[in-house]
Order: structure tokens, then sequence, then C-alpha cells
């Protein structure tokens, strides 16, 4: 990749260069979890309602490296800004060895508690066995799907976003191959059905997580980790907990506000169940501008503001959300009238299920470009280092707005699954009201992180 110094370069030239393959990053990313949708799609409904049973236990275990790892990445994007290749190297061992601990805890605890957790949401008799094999799976490779996340945090931070884009596209051909071969068997390898897609994501990001370590010793791409900079330095791993931390109890809230949607979800059947499945994956991925254009606006405000150019970090805020706002707009159109016939390519020849994703998709499709301003405002925020506020705002919308307007439309006025579907656009609406006034109060301006020693 051409190397730019995103403090100096024209800011929507900076913008289309880090975000472009961030997008095709995530899109590609975003096919593992559609090709396991499409092949275990061929299991049948109560396969599709194990995986989506699966989902909010995941991103439960997950947030806390999510969190900690986007802490990586405000300190590396602020140092690389600052020209400190030294601490941008520090950061990068620390923040690998905070996220190794935590995934080898979190990876034994979720092993044991796989079947539990989903008795505790409901899963009916015929999905439990096949969710809690899935899941138990997925625990096992944690810490690989915690290196590599850590990676493209890490990469992220400095700019280099190409470096990962290439190594997902590599391991998306692999995953598209194997998918069939263990979900539904091949000559001597058995049908392992829906632990398939388990076992094939792990191999895969295994493979992702080796080449993603072992570019990074090598030294050539910005970041040039060596044994001893995963020498515990407690000043900075304070430090990351404290940036981190808040983050990843946004995400965990976010995990336990789809713990209660299955919850309610589970009550109206297996259908609803993996009609939602169906198409949160699916909303995940026509997401994806939206994603990667507030990834890159924060990489360019964290090194802007590590080189102390404020009001190019505004800037580049306030272009990036107006591009966005129109960008989804034009996706949230294309979606409403092609609802059907995606939500039919991923679960075939169930008409309820169907019926229910394509409704659930052109409810959700009226608040794209309203999701794409708060996913910006707030990668801002959080760039800045005002993740405890971040943190705030979203634990206010998913835990006090969230889940009652939820139970309300659904149980109280007797929507239904359709209440829960209008949830979205109203608190994303009410969201991104606030995350927009807090950005304007500008106390993020004054934020200071990477000042003191460590």
């Amino acid at each position: 990749m051409k190397k730019y110094d995103f403090t100096e370069a024209p800011l929507i030239k900076s913008l289309v260069v880090l975000s472009v393959p961030i997008i095709i990053a995530n899109v590609l990313q975003t096919l593992y979890s559609l090709i396991d949708t499409f092949w275990v799609g061929r299991l049948g409904a109560s396969a599709v309602a194990a995986v989506s049973l699966s989902m909010p236990v995941l991103f439960l275990v997950l947030a806390l490296g999510l969190g900690m790892s986007l802490s990586g990445t405000i300190l590396v994007a602020q140092y690389k800004g600052k020209k400190d290749q030294k601490k941008v190297d520090l950061v990068s061992g620390q923040t690998f060895l905070m996220l190794a601990v935590s995934s080898l805890i979190l990876s034994t605890i979720g092993w044991f508690a796989a079947k539990p957790i989903l008795e505790i949401l409901g899963a009916a008799p015929d999905v439990l066995p096949e969710a809690a094999s899935y899941l138990r799976i997925m625990f096992v490779g944690m810490f690989l799907l915690f290196v590599y996340f850590v990676f493209q945090a890490l990469m992220r931070g400095v700019g280099d976003v190409v470096t990962p884009m290439i190594i997902v596209a590599v391991t998306v051909v692999i995953n598209a191959i194997l998918d069939p071969i263990f979900i539904l068997g091949w000559g001597p390898i058995p049908s392992y059905g829906v632990s398939g897609a388990a076992i094939v994501t792990i191999i895969t990001q295994g493979l992702a997580a080796a080449v993603g370590l072992s570019l990074l010793f090598n030294g050539e791409y910005d970041i040039h980790l060596r044994l001893s900079d995963f020498k515990p330095n407690f000043p900075l791993l304070k430090k990351m907990v404290r940036l981190g931390l808040p983050m990843s109890v946004e995400e965990i809230l976010r995990a336990l506000a789809m713990f209660f949607l299955f919850y309610l979800i589970a009550k109206f059947g297996t259908n609803t169940v993996a009609a939602f499945g169906v198409g949160v994956r699916i909303l995940s991925f026509v997401l994806i501008p939206a994603a990667g254009l507030a990834m890159a606006t924060a990489t360019i405000v964290g090194q802007s503001l590590g080189a102390n150019k404020v009001d190019r970090a505004e800037e580049i805020t306030w272009k990036a959300s107006g591009i966005g706002f129109l960008i989804m707009t034009a996706v949230s159109i294309v979606t409403f009238f092609i609802a059907k016939p995606v939500s039919a390519f991923f679960i075939p020849g169930e008409v309820e299920v169907i019926r229910q994703s394509t409704q659930f998709l052109k409810i959700l499709s009226l608040a794209f470009g309203i999701i794409t301003i708060q996913h910006v405002l707030l990668g801002t925020v959080k760039a800045a280092g005002e993740t405890f506020p971040a943190m705030l705002l979203n634990m206010f919308s998913k835990s006090f707005l969230l889940i009652p307007v939820a139970w309300i439309l659904s149980m109280t006025m007797g929507l239904e699954e359709v209440g829960l579907w209008w949830t979205y656009p109203i608190t994303y609406t009410i969201a991104t009201s606030l995350a927009l006034i807090w950005f304007l109060r500008g106390s993020w301006k004054t934020k200071k992180i990477i000042g003191e020693k460590i």
C-alpha cells in the first residue's frame, strides 16, 4: 500500500483511500456469516435458528475483546499522528498481551456456560443441541478470533487497511470451499451440520491470525513487534483498560439488548427466530459502507488529534457524516425493493420465514442514513478518547430505550414481531440525536490521552 500521511493529505482523498479497502474487507468478512447462513439454510429453519440463537452469546463474549482492541486502535492512531514509532509498537504488543489473557478466560467460561445460556434464551428442544455444539467449538477457537481482531484494529490505527483486506479475501475463499464440505459432508469428511460452520470459521480465522502476527513481527507494515513489547507495561495497560473498558461495556450492553430481543423473539416461534437471524445478517452486510466510513474517519481523527490538528478532525467528521447519509439513503431505497428475493435466497422454500424477514428488512431500511451519522459521530468521539461518554449514550439507547420500546410495541401493544422490527428505527433516531448533541458540545476536542509517560 502506498504510504499516505493522513495528517496532511487532502481529506476526501484520505477518506476514500482508507474507507474503500475497509469496506471491501468488511464485505468479505461478512461473507463468512452469509456463506454460513446459505449452507446452513440447506439444513432447514431449525439449523438457521441454532446459529441465530448463538449470535447474542458470541456478541457478549466478543464484546470485551472488541472494546480492548479499539483502545489499541485509538492509541496507535494518535501515536502514529505524533510520529512516535516506539510507542506504536509498544501499544501493539500490550494490546495482544491483554487480549490473549482475556480470550483464554472467556473461552473457558463460555465452554461450560453455553448450554445453560441457550436454555435461558428459550432455545427449542430441536435447536438446543446444535446451537450448544456450535457455540462450544467457537469458544475453543476464541483466542484465534481475538488475535485477528487485534491485528485488524492495529493496522487500521496506523492507516494500513489494504493488508487486512488481502488476508480476509484469501480466507473467505477458503471458507467458501470448506463450508459445504464440513456442513454437508464430502468423501471421507462426514456431515458436521451446524457445527461444521464453526469448524471452518476457526480454521480460516486461525490462518488469518497466523499470517497477521508474522507480518507484524516482520516489521514491514508500520508496526514492528518485538518480544520486549509483550512484557507487561502496567501504566500503559491501565490506560488501555481505562479507554477500552467503556467500549467493552458498550458492546456488552449491545449484546445484552440482543439477548433481550431474542428472549422476546423466541416467544413467537422458530420461524421468527430464523427470520430475525437472516435479517440481522443481511443488515450487517448492508451497513458495511456506514461502518467502513466511520472506521476511516476515526483513523483520520485519531492521527489528526495526535498531530494536534483539531480543526482537521472536526472537518472530516462533518464531511463523512454528509457523504455517508447520502450513500446509505440510496442503499435503503434499493434494500426496500429487493428485501424479499434476498431473504428467499438464504432460506428457500420457508414461506413464513421469508415473509417476516422481508418485513424486517423493509422497516430497518428506513434508518440506514441515520445509523450512518451515529456511527461517524461516535467514532470521532471515541477516537479522541472520550469512550466513557460514548458508553453512556449507548447505555441509554440500548438499556433505557430499546428494551422498554421493544417490550411495549411487541407485547403491550400487541404488534408482536412487527413491534420488534419498529424498535430499531425509533431507537436509532433518538440515539443519533443524542450523539449529535454531545459532538456539538466539543469536549472531545480538548481530550488528551498521549501526553503522560508510559
